[in-house]
């Protein structure tokens, strides 16, 4: 896992468009912004564990910008400037505790192990354009996800600026920026997790994750 002094996750939802028009959806006018918790980190490798109450676990390939300086009102031009590096991240989900129970997003983005990032910070001189990187998902040995960063409704510039109107982007800040189609809740039925179950995901140039579905202990 990466290390360091992370003070939030700041997470942006409905954001790839491929993603939007297969759900039916209409394209927000603004981002989509959600937080999850530090706690639920977790390395590129690490066990997933499906909450004890779970019962709609889904899996999202993201890219993760690391912020390296504070950001506060900053505008699009020049917004890639406050970025250290790149990474992958897993933005796990309960759809369940995210959709069907009130309060909010956060609580079905934030169990133990529902954000695991890296392998590898890749600094931001090393990626040069973040908006054409393809991103991936294979579930048991099966295709789920496969897009790229250029089908993103707001791109990285923009959500530094967009993010950073209503709170400060501190250094070591992750920003992590949608998913293409293709997560569980996509299909028809849906193709929630379970234990057992083995998620590879990766993007260009970021590496890749490897994760083994487990039962909450006891």
């Amino acid at each position: 896992m990466l290390v360091g002094k992370i003070l939030k996750i700041v997470a942006i939802g409905q954001n790839f468009l491929n993603h939007i028009k297969k759900m039916g959806y209409e394209p927000p006018d603004e981002p989509v912004i959600f937080v999850k918790a530090i706690s639920s980190l977790c390395g590129a490798t690490d066990p997933i564990i499906k909450p004890k109450t779970s019962t709609k676990l889904d899996y999202e390939v993201e890219m993760a910008a690391i912020i390296g300086r504070t950001a506060i009102n900053v505008g699009e031009d020049g917004a890639l400037d406050y970025v250290a590096g790149y990474a992958l991240m897993n933005d796990g989900s309960e759809r369940t505790f995210q959709r069907e129970r009130a309060g909010g997003t956060t609580k079905g983005k934030s169990a133990d192990s529902f954000g695991p990032l890296g392998p590898w910070l890749v600094t931001a001189d090393e990626v040069g354009d973040p908006q054409n990187k393809r991103l991936w998902t294979r579930v048991n040995g099966e295709d789920r996800q496969d897009g790229n960063t250029n089908d993103m409704v707001f791109g990285f510039a923009r959500l530094i600026a967009y993010v950073s109107e209503f709170m400060s982007l501190q250094p070591g800040d992750v920003l992590t920026t949608g998913s293409p189609h293709g997560v569980a809740a996509g299909f028809v039925p849906p193709k929630w997790l379970q234990p057992g179950d083995m998620v590879e995901m990766g993007i260009d140039g970021l590496g890749e994750q490897r994760h083994g579905i487990v039962a909450f202990p006891g």
